[in-house]
């Protein structure tokens, strides 16, 4: 009998650039109070899972997020960073308040970059979707590879729009759906592999 490996997906908690309606990034944001509890309700969810490897990016609120799910579970003895996981990339956009920005360009332009799929939406300096899709695409073909020869499970603390493609492949979802979707701060999404 062939056995399945399960991935346990959760966003990082809320930060104070989330709280403050910016763009984040890769500017490395802090968690909030708020984003603490949204750990520690996450880290429960996943008290009675089982997962060997733990999978974060080098940004603080990946790992902060991370620490208090791992206090449950001793049976991980590995633990991973891959940026292919991290946010998408606003460019000059970091650190910006979205307010800001649409007064300055206009809410059609905050849409387009904000929500835009394709290359022409790239904020400058940034990433479009299409450009995330492409390296989380990367790392979900290498994760199932590792998974399967080393026969393990995963819990990866990730952020909103990696984990926003990440879903639409892992569930072939439509461009225009992934676009709507509002990725929670304390939800863990389950695949099997």
């Amino acid at each position: 009998m062939k056995r399945g490996y399960k991935i346990y997906l959760f966003r990082h908690g809320e930060t104070t650039f989330n709280r403050d309606g910016r763009f984040t990034g890769f500017k490395d944001a802090k968690l909030t109070e708020s984003g603490k509890r949204q750990a520690r309700k996450i880290a429960k969810e996943l008290k009675n899972k089982k997962f060997q490897v733990a999978i974060h990016t080098r940004l603080a609120r990946s790992k902060d997020t991370l620490r208090p799910v791992l206090r449950f579970h001793p049976e991980c003895k590995l633990i991973l960073q891959d940026d292919r996981m991290i946010e998408r990339s606003y460019g000059k956009l970091e650190g910006k308040k979205h307010s800001t920005i649409i007064k300055k360009y206009g809410s059609m332009q905050y849409d387009n970059w904000h929500r835009g799929y394709e290359v022409k939406d790239r904020p400058p300096k940034g990433e479009c979707f299409a450009d995330v899709e492409e390296r989380v695409k990367a790392f979900i073909k290498d994760l199932k590879k590792f998974m399967k020869k080393n026969k393990v499970n995963v819990a990866i603390s990730a952020h909103g729009n990696s984990i926003r493609l990440f879903r639409k492949i892992m569930e072939r979802a439509s461009k225009k759906s992934v676009v709507k979707w509002f990725i929670p701060y304390d939800k863990v999404f389950e695949y099997s592999v």
